[in-house]
């Protein structure tokens, strides 16, 4: 019998990996424990040197016990976990990345990690494309002053009118999984799309339908830019005042990928400028925002609490994807989302 502990959270609930693993592993007997942490409730945050973890690494170690495979999305699985763990050999997580898990010591005590790449990547785009209308449209500006007893016909004003896709240039900063179903997306609506990312070729944009340009090139031409890039050391504060302006007076800005890669500093006076004709948001540099953040106070800044891969698809998607990979391991094969891909080199008994 293999034990396997769904230590799920307030998204992807236990249950669901639970559900998910007996319905692929089929003809392997599993025993199944579980825990649940308090996450999106509570916070997300660093715990024993991995970041973006919720719950303790106690909890994680009294529900693990002697589990060979644990199923998670935002535990914390440490250095002091795995030392402790000698039974774990595989752990799946139900995340774009592993950040909840000390990849270096889990490749050392040989335990595969897989992940769930692309595994909102409709979600999050589709909240991308919402924000972008929203934003160019004064929806959450308009909608809230109704709501207060304010009919703003002013807004249909000509200096007040918000802008179309239909026409427009839209810069996405990243051109991953998410990226790519963006530009589909604005395509359809009838916008130019201008794509920067340096692993992205010629061929595979033109291919697209989209022009890839360099990133400066990109802000000076844009009326909307996105972003959906990942966020690595090279990508913190990508965006930022240098290329912020020499943005198109009045452009709209949209970030719901990473808080790190943008700048926050200078938003503030970009729209009080005009420089920014609108901003919106699902991710920040601090979450949650401290209550006096300068931007709640802003004009046409839409804010919405990191909820752009928040559907129930993609909860089921992402177990599954776990329990796909799981299932691939208990067969004695190759899991196909790995990131720590040296450790199957070592690992002869598990077939291609």
């Amino acid at each position: 019998m293999t034990k396997v502990l769904a230590a799920g959270d307030r998204f992807v609930d236990p249950q669901l990996f639970v559900s998910a693993l007996t319905e692929q592993a089929v003809g392997h007997d599993l025993s199944f424990s579980t825990m649940k942490t308090g996450w999106p409730v509570e916070p997300f945050g660093p715990v024993g040197g991995v970041r973006e973890a919720s719950g303790t690494e106690q909890q994680v170690l009294e529900a693990l016990g002697d589990a060979e495979i644990l199923a998670t999305q935002m535990a914390p699985v440490t250095a002091d976990v795995l030392g402790k763990s000698p039974n774990l050999r595989f752990v799946g997580v139900a995340r774009g990345g592993p950040v909840n898990v000390d990849l270096a010591a889990a490749t050392e005590a040989g335990v595969i990690v897989s992940y769930t790449p692309a595994r909102n990547a409709a979600a999050a785009a589709e909240f991308a494309v919402g924000l972008i209308l929203a934003a160019m449209r004064r929806i959450a500006d308009s909608n809230a002053e109704l709501k207060n007893g304010n009919w703003r016909g002013d807004y249909y004003a000509y200096e007040q009118a918000g802008l179309e896709l239909e026409g427009a240039t839209v810069g996405l900063v990243g051109y991953g999984a998410i990226g790519r179903i963006v530009a589909r997306v604005l395509s359809a609506f009838g916008a130019h799309v201008l794509v920067s990312d340096p692993f992205v070729g010629r061929e595979e944009a033109d291919r697209d339908g989209v022009r890839l340009v360099e990133l400066d090139d990109l802000m000076r031409a844009s009326s909307v830019v996105s972003l959906h890039a990942r966020l690595t050391p090279e990508t913190e504060h990508l965006i930022n005042a240098a290329n912020l302006a020499l943005l198109p007076e009045g452009a709209v800005l949209v970030n719901s990928a990473r808080g790190g890669l943008l700048d926050y500093a200078p938003l503030p006076d970009l729209l009080a400028s005009g420089r920014l004709g609108g901003v919106a948001l699902d991710v920040y540099d601090v979450e949650p925002p401290p209550r006096d953040w300068p931007l709640f106070d802003a004009p046409n800044v839409i804010t919405t609490p990191h909820l752009a891969g928040a559907t129930r698809r993609t909860a089921d998607r992402a177990a599954a994807i776990v329990a796909g990979d799981a299932a691939l391991f208990l067969d004695g094969r190759r899991p196909r989302h790995v990131a720590n891909p040296e450790v199957l080199e070592r690992l002869e008994d598990l077939s291609p």
